[in-house]
């Protein structure tokens, strides 16, 4: 009983201490302020726009939308926006959303094609349509009636990976139980009739510079949460893959009475957990930002110990964290934090666990 009660104490001192902005019990100096705006990697003109747009009045939502759509437009580590990871036909679709943690709607496309503001895309699934999520042919139809152009979005650099591929004999690639064997021949593939069931290689198939999403969580000064993320998706994906980046609650979530989150890396494994959501409701039973996200990975680390990923999560007093899952080349996850105790849009790094 007596430890219980110190337990307690101790609690009921960090969550005063953390309301201050003083500490977290993670040991990261997280001092929380609003708003605050967080986004993945360091993928700082994202940051930096999606701040601009919070300081000269704009919305929550506005703030995420531009912040993304600036990632789009740089093309952040060739995993966002037009001209990078091509799929196995060598064409770059594109995925996106966006939530309003006030009202919880989401707007989302999938496998978008020729349009390259994929994340404006999903705001208007919010402001002109009662749906989520459109995907494919259909939802660039949706885009252009929207009055977005139609582009192509292959560049010189997306078939130069595309041809650099395919005289890899189509490595790495995501098929399996298939021949000819896929991991030697570009196919046609048919199925084999014998399905073996082996140990995922998820490791080895997905580099760290393969596959990344911009996720952004952006917290108003009242505390209202929005979040949103874009993503090119997985290079040399089947047609038609969609990963977790436009799920609702895998790869971003908003919840204006608890907090967001946002996910990146491995989305074929990472949406099976919905990762954002529960890390949303771990904030919302009171864990610390950072905990939330912790404990986010180490559910997903049971089923698959190699994954690639990591998490960002900040809560609606402003206090914010991460976490990732350590494997070979990726020992150490870097994030953007903006708030009004930063001078400026600020990179951070987390060590994966």
């Amino acid at each position: 009983a007596m430890a219980a009660g110190c337990g307690g104490d101790w609690q009921g001192v960090t969550v005063a201490l953390l309301f201050l902005g003083v500490l977290t019990p993670a040991g990261a100096a997280s001092a929380a302020a609003l708003p605050v705006v967080i986004n993945t990697w360091a993928f700082r003109t994202a940051a930096e726009t999606a701040w601009r747009v919070l300081e000269s009045g704009g919305s929550e939502l506005d703030a995420v939308e531009r912040g993304c759509a600036q990632c789009e437009i740089d093309q952040c580590d060739g995993s966002v926006g037009y001209g990078g990871s091509p799929d196995e036909s060598g064409e770059t679709t594109l995925d996106a959303m966006i939530m309003d943690g006030n009202t919880m709607e989401v707007g989302a496309v999938a496998d978008l094609r020729r349009v390259k503001n994929a994340i404006g895309v999903a705001r208007k699934v919010i402001e002109y349509t009662k749906h989520t999520l459109l995907v494919g042919e259909s939802a660039s139809l949706f885009a252009v009636k929207m009055g977005f152009p139609y582009e192509d979005l292959t560049t010189q650099k997306s078939l130069l990976l595309y041809s650099e591929w395919l005289n890899q004999s189509c490595q790495p690639n995501y098929w399996k139980n298939v021949v000819p064997d896929s991991s030697k021949s570009c196919g046609p593939y048919k199925r084999r009739e014998e399905v073996t069931y082996k140990e995922e290689q998820t490791s080895s198939q997905r580099s760290v510079h393969n596959h990344d999403t911009i996720g952004m969580v952006v917290i108003g000064v009242s505390g209202t949460v929005a979040s949103g993320t874009s993503t090119n998706g997985a290079i040399h994906k089947l047609p038609g893959r969609v990963g977790d980046s436009p799920i609702a609650g895998a790869g971003s979530y908003a919840d204006s009475t608890a907090g967001g989150a946002a996910a990146t890396g491995d989305g074929d494994i990472m949406m099976r957990f919905l990762p954002s959501y529960q890390a949303v409701e771990y904030m919302r039973m009171g864990t610390d930002p950072t905990v939330a996200c912790q404990k986010v990975i180490s559910r997903i680390q049971k089923y698959a110990p190699k994954f690639f990923g990591a998490i960002i999560c900040a809560n609606t007093t402003g206090s914010y964290g991460a976490a990732c899952n350590k494997i070979p080349g990726f020992t150490q996850f870097h994030f953007m934090v903006s708030n009004p105790l930063l001078s400026r849009p600020t990179e951070q790094v987390v060590d994966c666990i």
